[in-house]
Formats: structure tokens, C-alpha cells, sequence
């Protein structure tokens, strides 16, 4: 006989997060951010407008706003904020957290990595999306393998 599945994610929320506890699988993950480098379009057909794309992976952020981040200081120094995910402003060095967090990406990549220990980005200045899903609750800020991850990620473009 088989039993029900019990656990936290066993059941819907009482309350549903669009930002928070969402869950998914690695080809799920794939075929949202391959969408979205596709500028809308998964295996051929429309599934979101290409100003929708746009307007998610844009810098909504103004400077005051980011001036006033509850974030660790800093912090908006080189992203935003688009719909949902963070935005690269500005390629600087690289380093420990949160220097690269997001990783060490062109300027407009955008992802997010969450507190579940999944990392993901699109970099479409190199036609390049990486996730990485580790699943350790919580994922402790500049968890080292996120950043070895996008390091050997971008160390692996050979042009």
C-alpha cells in the first residue's frame, strides 16, 4: 500500500509566493531562461513578447532607490532589478560576495540566485545560460560553489 507524500512541499501553500518558494526541476529552469535568451521564444513558437522579455531583464532600479538597499552596502553598485531578477549594470572586478553575486557576467546579463542553493543566469552577450541547483536550505551568502561554478562557466568561453 502506498502512502501519501508528507513534507512541505507535499501539499499546495496556504498562501501562494511569486517570489519565494516556487519549485521546479533543471529542465524546467532550462526552458524558462532558454526562453528568455530567446528573446520569447521556446522551440519555435512565441511564449512571451519580446518588450515583456525586455522589461524583465531591464534595470528598474533608480539611484536613490538602490541608494537606500536593505541589502548589504553596496550592493546595487553593479546590478538592478528587473521583474523578478537581478540585472548586471556594470562589469567590475571579481571577488568573494557580494562582489560577484551575481556572477562575473557581461553587462545586462540577468538571473537570480535563490536561497535554496539554485543559481541560475543568462548572459546574452555570450549566448550563455548556467544553473546551478544544489538544494541545501539555507544557501549561506557567497556559498563558494556558486562562485567556482560561474567562474569555471565564464573560464570555459573559448572564442
Amino acid at each position: 500500500m502506498k502512502t501519501a507524500p508528507t513534507g512541505y512541499w507535499s501539499q499546495p501553500p496556504a498562501f501562494e509566493s511569486g517570489g519565494g518558494g516556487l519549485v521546479s526541476t533543471a529542465a524546467d529552469y532550462l526552458a524558462f531562461a532558454s526562453a528568455l535568451l530567446a528573446g520569447g521564444t521556446l522551440d519555435g513558437e512565441r511564449v512571451l513578447s519580446r518588450p515583456s522579455v525586455t522589461l524583465m531583464t531591464s534595470d528598474h532600479l533608480t539611484p536613490a532607490q538602490k541608494a537606500v538597499s536593505g541589502f548589504s552596502p553596496g550592493y546595487f553598485d553593479d546590478i538592478g532589478w528587473g521583474f523578478g531578477m537581478s540585472v548586471r549594470t556594470r562589469r567590475t572586478h571579481l571577488g568573494p560576495w557580494p562582489v560577484s553575486y551575481p556572477p562575473p557576467a557581461s553587462v545586462g546579463s540577468y538571473g537570480w540566485p535563490g536561497i535554496y542553493g539554485t543559481g541560475w543566469y543568462n548572459d546574452p552577450a555570450e549566448d550563455m545560460t548556467t544553473i546551478l541547483m544544489i538544494q541545501r536550505a539555507p544557501a549561506p551568502p557567497g556559498l563558494p560553489i556558486l562562485f567556482d561554478f560561474w567562474t569555471a562557466a565564464y573560464q570555459a568561453i573559448d572564442d
